[in-house]
């Protein structure tokens, strides 16, 4: 048996859906014909000129078109970049309420001032859902109906980067296998039946987001526009600032002059300064989709569940805390990369409100600081404009040791930017004035202190 075989049969002896299957032997093989995923610069144009939120006003016809829509939440990453061993979205975020509480919080506020059903569905992965479905017990009221709270993310083996094999590793198996991207959100949804079951009760679009996005609240507005838009397929992007130029871009395939998804691995290491540049790519990816429930199934119907998402070829080690263990490969596909697979996508963009990502400590500094405040809609807003840029030593980059260091908010409403170069402790009501430095020497920073715009 070759490696594709080998992989195929472990993964049917898991018990993994028949359509994730079909999707891992298409990207097999193009992983053995040598693709990389790769788009050079030079087949495709900037987006230019996109419908803007701002622009839009919302009508009457919108709180029907938000009645007929259903939020998902991608929740399957454990934040194991910072030392997470749990959903990241049961980290506390404010006032003792985590990613989760904030976001279901949400929903049920939009559920109560339209008077809708608004389900609220979440994509797990085999590490995530145990511990998250528990704590949603706290909220009885979130089921809409028979239908679920959650679908399961699907799984893969991770293959040896020298023959394409499937890694076997003794020491611990569970390392053997990885998630698929959140591209596996499609068939995942196609073989839960809950697409269908969507559909039957008269849902017709989806809003999907990031768990850690809580931006990304419902909006009718949006809704409603989607709806006139009749677009089966549409993403929101927003200006790009400087934490986070590395993110994925929209941007358009002069082949055939779709929209595509290109994300920072799937650019030539050569090609990084066009990706970039903000003067080139303006605007940043948010992995906010919206998408026609009954065009998603005619399109799943029609390639047999396999969209052909481009591979993103993730080069690892087995295990991820032990760079001698052997080299794998694991192949994923991004969600929003099914924007090329749909005639007539569309791109919408929208303000830095609605895209708050927390990938690292950096952001997670910002969003428990006093420059965000929430209301009654739990949606977090900036108080300044721009937002300051918080970069932290690597040793605040776990949880752990973050939270040791800077046990407190930070008072941020007047900085403009925080660097710590070395091993600081920050005491409680610390307040950063301007821009700020702090060097490699490391220190304490007393209680009440005032850090004003110099190096220190």
């Amino acid at each position: 048996m070759n490696g594709k075989d080998q992989a195929v049969a472990k993964m049917r002896s898991a018990g993994v859906s028949p359509t994730a299957i079909s999707i891992f032997m298409h990207n097999w093989d193009q992983l053995a014909l040598g693709a990389t995923g790769l788009i050079p610069e030079s087949t495709i144009s900037p987006l230019t000129s996109p419908d803007v939120l701002d622009d839009l006003k919302e009508t009457s016809e919108d709180r029907e078109a938000l009645a007929r829509t259903v939020i998902i939440k991608l929740n399957g990453g454990l934040g194991t970049s910072m030392g997470l061993s749990k959903a990241k979205s049961l980290l506390p975020v404010s006032d003792g309420l985590s990613f989760l509480d904030i976001m279901v919080r949400q929903v049920l506020w939009t559920r109560r001032t339209y008077d809708v059903r608004l389900p609220l569905l979440f994509l797990h992965s085999f590490n995530t859902q145990d511990d998250v479905l528990r704590a949603l017990e706290a909220y009885p009221e979130l089921k809409v109906g028979d239908l679920p709270l959650d679908m399961m993310q699907s799984e893969e083996p991770k293959l040896l980067q020298s023959d394409l094999t499937p890694v076997e590793w003794p020491a611990n198996p569970h390392l053997e296998w990885c998630p698929p991207g959140h591209g596996d959100l499609y068939p995942t949804m196609l073989d839960s039946g809950i697409l269908d079951a969507l559909i039957d009760e008269g849902f017709r679009y989806a809003l999907v987001s990031n768990a850690d996005n809580l931006g990304a609240e419902p909006s009718a507005t949006l809704a409603g526009w989607f709806a006139r838009s009749e677009a089966p397929f549409a993403t929101e992007v927003t200006p790009r600032t400087p934490m986070d130029v590395k993110g994925g871009h929209i941007a358009v395939r002069k082949a055939d002059g779709r929209l595509i998804l290109r994300e920072s691995a799937q650019t030539p290491p050569d090609e990084m300064k066009y990706f970039t540049d903000a003067a080139i790519h303006p605007h940043a990816h948010c992995n906010t989709l919206w998408f026609d429930l009954v065009g998603l199934r005619a399109k799943l119907a029609e390639t047999s569940g396999v969209l052909g998402l481009p591979l993103i070829r993730n080069s690892k080690t087995v295990d991820p805390g032990d760079p001698s263990s052997p080299a794998v490969y694991q192949i994923e596909a991004a969600m929003g990369a099914a924007i090329e697979s749909f005639e007539g996508a569309m791109a919408v963009v929208v303000p830095r409100s609605r895209f708050l990502p927390v990938k690292t400590t950096n952001e997670l500094t910002l969003l428990r600081s006093d420059v965000f405040w929430m209301g009654e809609d739990y949606v977090p807003r900036a108080q300044v404009s721009p937002l300051p840029v918080v970069n932290l030593a690597k040793i605040y980059s776990t949880i752990t040791t973050f939270e040791e260091r800077i046990p407190h908010p930070l008072s941020l409403g007047q900085a403009r930017s925080l660097t710590v170069l070395g091993d600081w402790f920050f005491g409680k009501d610390v307040r950063i004035v301007g821009d700020v430095v702090l060097g490699e020497e490391g220190g304490t920073i007393p209680d009440g202190t005032v850090l004003g715009p110099v190096r220190f």
